[in-house]
């Protein structure tokens, strides 16, 4: 049986909304709205959702860059919430982040050598040639050459750069990786070299992967198991076989109908189904969500099979599972 490594509950991030004359809080938005996830060593977690869903905040807020407001991460049995216990348990050690934009997460004024030796020199003690050593051997990870070590950030491709910020996370032998939109802004080509490096990388070293993205092909190419999320919550969460073959919640089916399908034969066809798919979502959106435009509490469809259903879409499929029965 696969060994737990964090398990987020309730995790919420609200951010106040102020107004009238003495500046009061008169409403909050709810970025993060009662998440609840587990992830497992060595796996792949894919979380998915459009921008502005909350799955960025969510990943930002277990690595701990983003204060919560309520909720808990637990991480080798203790609540690492507060900064105290994510120093005692050398949190954020064993805790990394590969960040969406390459650019902005690379100091320009740095060479490649000092950013990827920062964190090894933050929790470890080498000497300066053990330090260069280290470094040269994560570039090698990542098929970065050996003259990279002397080059700033912005002598580097998109994908080259991004490559670097996989070897900067993986360089404290991390146990989760939280990838927040890793390949989003590369060609179709480099993603791929950026996707298999970070595989190479897992199997390598047993690392775990919260995988982030809005892109449902590419986190079916990475993910065991899935979460998608929308408004701040999460509609569905269920194994890869569960959100592609059999989707129940209406912004999963919307999600899926857009990944883009090479079938030259069949593009009328297609074509259709996104039509169709868009419209159900258009007319009937509003029962799968509250009177507030909220998404409802999970519900256990079967086995890892989570879903947001309505009460109405409840009763019909626990009408079908005595029907199987």
């Amino acid at each position: 049986m696969a060994k737990e490594i964090i398990q987020v509950k309730n995790l919420k991030v609200h951010y106040p909304i102020r107004s009238g004359f003495w500046n009061r809080v008169t409403d909050y938005v709810r970025a993060v709205d009662d998440v609840s996830i587990t992830i497992n060593e060595g796996e792949t977690y894919g979380l998915i959702g459009e921008s502005g869903s909350g799955k960025s905040t969510t990943g930002k807020a277990i690595v701990g860059v983003e204060p919560i407001t309520s909720g808990q991460i637990i991480y080798q049995g203790v609540n690492i919430t507060t900064a105290k216990n994510r120093r005692k348990l050398n949190y954020n050690k064993d805790v990394q982040m590969i960040f969406q934009d390459s650019m902005s997460s690379l100091n320009p004024r740095k060479r490649i050598e000092d950013i990827i030796a920062e964190p090894i020199r933050n929790f470890e003690n080498l000497t300066t040639d053990q330090e260069r050593e280290r470094v040269q051997e994560l570039l090698d990870i990542v098929g970065m050459p050996s003259d990279s070590l002397y080059k700033y950030p912005h002598e580097f491709s998109g994908g080259q750069r991004q490559r670097i910020g996989v070897a900067r996370a993986v360089a404290t032998n991390p146990r989760l990786i939280v990838a927040d939109e890793p390949t989003s802004a590369l060609d179709l080509s480099v993603q791929a070299q950026v996707l298999n490096f970070m595989k190479h990388i897992q199997q390598q070293y047993d690392i775990a992967y919260l995988f982030i993205s809005h892109d449902l092909g590419v986190v079916k190419h990475m993910s065991e198991n899935l979460a998608i999320m929308h408004r701040g919550r999460l509609v569905e969460i269920g194994s890869r076989d569960d959100i592609y073959n059999h989707p129940m919640h209406i912004y999963t089916k919307r999600l899926l109908s857009a990944i883009p399908l090479v079938d030259v034969e069949h593009r009328e066809e297609n074509k259709k189904h996104r039509q169709e798919v868009e419209q159900e979502f258009q007319n009937d959106q509003s029962k799968w969500y509250d009177d507030k435009g909220r998404v409802y509490p999970l519900q256990q469809v079967s086995g890892k099979h989570w879903v947001a259903l309505p009460k109405d879409e409840l009763k019909q499929e626990e009408i079908k599972e005595k029907g199987r029965d």
